[in-house]
């Protein structure tokens, strides 16, 4: 089977674009260089190759809620009228 390449067009934030064209030259790589070792990695593994999360869910945020919905459980929450404007 004969390897072809295609071209791929991507948006990306130019500020964004233009840190990672510096963090890769540092690394001895273009963006095509880059995004081949993601994409190949991805491919290896089945998945993206690094936790995608939302920083809302640290571990802080995660623990205030459990104490919410424990207060919440135990019938210890205040109840507010609404606000409508």
């Amino acid at each position: 089977m004969k390897n072809t390449t295609v071209n791929i067009t991507m948006r990306l934030d130019r500020e964004i674009k233009e840190n990672a064209e510096i963090l890769f030259k540092e690394l001895g790589m273009n963006m095509t260089t880059a995004f081949n070792i993601f994409v190949r990695q991805s491919l290896r593994l089945g998945k993206i190759p690094f936790e995608v999360a939302d920083p809302f869910f640290n571990e802080k945020n995660m623990n205030r809620l459990r104490e919410s919905i424990a207060q919440a459980e135990a019938g210890k929450l205040k109840k507010h009228d609404l606000i409508e404007d």
